[in-house]
């Protein structure tokens, strides 16, 4: 039957989980991250899932991506524009990130103007030829851009491209010819979406990574192969699917956020077996804490996410929001004299000063240990102790700039940390006109359990869930990645002119596109087609998602989406305009490739109390209180207990304030509050 193993690449550390197709048995197990070369803490830590030949399915998540755009450390790009054009990725857009900050100043593209280029030709808004492509021109460019040994790579975006692409392909073919060692990314194949700053930014955004990217998964395809592991191997999308090595080369702007999508697959797979309707979830690590909501057993989506304010990537993604606060993140004392945490994290080297590797200032892991919080000698199951010493004697020098108490610095810390995370909750519920009370807090990430009771209540937040394997659980949730591609295509239209036959061929190609994509992948199993439009009233700049359940335009379906259209505009802003025209601006198809459900075993059932391992004191918000410590290992299905608690594993800690009740379910998740009195199913 064999293995399915998958990998979650963070910043502090590498996470694993083998799942035994035969036995069932889930093993998991963590390595700490090498920045440096992250295939080395990869390739090192697979060497514990057992015989390679045995790992049928693999399947990583890489920050590669990620951080080449953050860090500004990608390839140098040429970009190619229709005549009149070059200067879209400079001006951007009009808005400004501080309207009354005169020293602000717009965030630079990913290439330099110098190699920015033009290439005479024009189609029409209606994909017609108005001007010939200037092909001697481009093989001029081409020429050009050949004898620059700087130039890594190539974007082209031409105008109206999203509509006919026979332009941007012949340069392409062109570009092939002459330097066929820089590789070339066009919008169509990118973003063939209209808004030219949007789609010139995602396409160089694309370009701009795609060596590294193509650079590393070689390598890690050469490292797996040397380790015997040559059956299927996948990495992990932005909108949580998985695609082989070879497609995501091809396309790396697809794993901007390879990482942090694992978690809300799995969070999919807990709400469906706790019978919980709305979940929002909490992924707190080593660097950073991800949040993104699960509603009605549905993920969220989004194209709205910026590299740095003004310059988009709008490719399709889980709506994730990213904070810089996880257990590494620095304690620090503001001009104004003010203790503030994060967003500078400890990282994975040196690490909190409690890790004994160098690192010297007070981080959230620190404070959480002098708090009682962890247990210096089970940290990472006993693997990795833990000095108590250096951690006090880091926040004493917090401490003694803030005239406190070390306890009393340790305390703040931790309540200026779940002050950030609730700004985190805020923005992907109540921003988005959710009601925090219809939902139930998911955390994991190792540090996500020692918060979880803390920011319920800051929250609003009755119900909270522990899952089994919290400081694995995004690579938990790659297991059950399906293989998923996202097309769309621009095709404006309104309520009052609205061409069936054209929105029809349009639909059709990209059911037809997105198919052969995962075929080409030899995903050939079963595939499901989902269909979406993204309409706004006349005038409106900003588009609603709404989904449709019919494969053809017909005279009954038009009118049903005009009408469906109304019903979400009141939904998200309350209100709605009947007799408004309505604007088509894009049709959406997602191709599934739906992969095989883990068969999750079941605990032993029992009616009797839990029994404690220890009793230590804990520091709350309203003091010292000595505190029940329970092995996770020993807890069984129907298990009942009351805080405060602590719960230990050996990736991470679940904290239990006082007077939180908590049920162990019969999969082993622990479910907190209101979740934890209802009567087990």
């Amino acid at each position: 039957m064999g293995k399915d193993v998958s990998i979650d690449v963070g910043g502090t550390f590498t996470d694993f989980v083998a799942y035994d197709r035969e036995t069932r048995k889930l093993s998991v197990w963590k390595t700490l991250s090498t920045p440096d070369d992250p295939s080395e803490g990869i390739v090192g830590g697979l060497e514990k899932a057992g015989a390679a030949e045995d790992i049928e399915h693999l399947r990583f998540g890489t920050t590669i991506a990620t951080n080449a755009v953050l860090e500004r450390k990608g390839a140098t790009v040429a970009y190619v524009a229709t005549t009149g054009f070059r200067d879209v990725p400079f001006i951007q857009r009009g808005k400004r990130q501080s309207h009354y900050d005169i020293t602000w100043i717009k965030a630079k593209p990913l290439m330099k103007r110098r190699h920015s280029f033009e290439a005479s030709g024009r189609i029409t808004s209606r994909g017609e030829e108005y001007i010939p492509l200037d092909e001697a021109g481009v093989r001029e460019v081409a020429e050009r851009i050949a004898a620059d040994p700087r130039i890594q790579a190539v974007a082209v975006c031409l105008l109206f491209s999203y509509v006919t692409p026979v332009h941007e392909r012949r340069v392409k073919e062109i570009f092939a010819e002459i330097c066929p060692d820089k590789p070339v990314s066009i919008s169509y194949d990118v973003l063939p979406k209209w808004k030219e700053h949007e789609r010139s930014s995602t396409t160089i955004a694309d370009a701009y990574i795609r060596p590294l990217v193509s650079g590393h998964l070689d390598s890690l395809k050469t490292r797996f192969a040397g380790q015997g592991v040559n059956k299927r191997i996948a990495v992990i999308k932005s909108n949580g699917g998985e695609m082989t090595l070879e497609a995501a080369a091809k396309a790396p702007i697809q794993l901007t956020l390879s990482g942090p999508t694992g978690g809300v697959v799995g969070a999919k797979q807990i709400a469906r077996l706790a019978g919980v309707d709305h979940l929002v979830t909490l992924d707190m690590g080593g660097t950073s804490t991800d949040v993104s909501t699960v509603v009605d057993g549905r993920e969220s989506f989004t194209t709205s996410f910026e590299i740095e304010f003004g310059l988009p990537i709008q490719i399709p993604m889980i709506d994730i929001r990213t904070m810089g606060a996880g257990g590494g993140s620095l304690a620090w004392i503001d001009k104004g004299g003010m203790l503030r945490v994060g967003p500078e994290s400890a990282g994975a080297a040196p690490g909190p000063a409690c890790y004994n590797q160098g690192g010297t200032q007070a981080t959230v892991t620190d404070a959480n240990l002098v708090l009682g919080r962890i247990n210096p000698e089970n940290f990472l199951g006993g693997q990795m102790a833990l000095d108590t010493e250096a951690a006090e004697a880091a926040i004493s020098k917090v401490a003694a700039e803030i005239d406190k108490l070390v306890e009393e610095t340790a305390l703040g810390i931790i309540q200026i940390a779940n002050n950030n995370m609730i700004g985190a909750l805020r923005s992907v519920l109540t921003e988005r006109g959710l009601d925090p009370r219809d939902f139930t807090l998911l955390a994991f990430g190792g540090a996500g359990p020692v918060h979880i009771s803390d920011l319920m209540p800051l929250a609003n937040i009755s119900s909270g869930i522990v899952p089994n394997h919290p400081g694995q659980f995004s690579a938990f949730g790659f297991t059950m990645t399906d293989a998923r591609i996202d097309v769309e295509r621009t095709t404006p239209m309104t309520s009052k002119a609205f061409r069936r036959d054209h929105a029809n061929d349009v639909m059709a190609d990209l059911v037809r596109e997105s198919t052969a994509a995962l075929s080409e992948q030899d995903y050939t199993g079963t595939i499901e087609i989902h269909r979406s439009l993204e309409m706004r009233y006349f005038g409106q700049n900003h588009e609603l998602e709404v989904p449709i359940d019919f494969e053809r335009f017909e005279d009954e379906t038009i009118a049903s989406i005009w009408q469906s259209f109304h019903e979400a505009h009141q939904a998200r802003y309350n209100f709605d305009i009947p007799r408004e025209t309505i604007e088509l601006i894009s049709i959406k198809v997602t191709a599934i490739s739906a992969a095989e459900r883990l068969a999750l075993p079941e605990l032993a059932e029992t009616t009797a109390e839990p029994e404690p391992i220890a009793t230590r004191s804990v520091v709350f918000d309203d003091g010292a209180h000595d505190s029940k410590v329970y092995d996770r290992a020993q807890l069984l299905s129907g298990h009942r207990l009351q805080g405060p608690a602590v719960i230990e594993e050996p990736a991470s800690v679940t904290i239990i304030r006082p007077g939180l009740n908590v049920r162990v379910d019969k999969y082993g998740n622990m479910l907190l509050g209101e979740i934890a009195d209802a009567p087990a199913s």
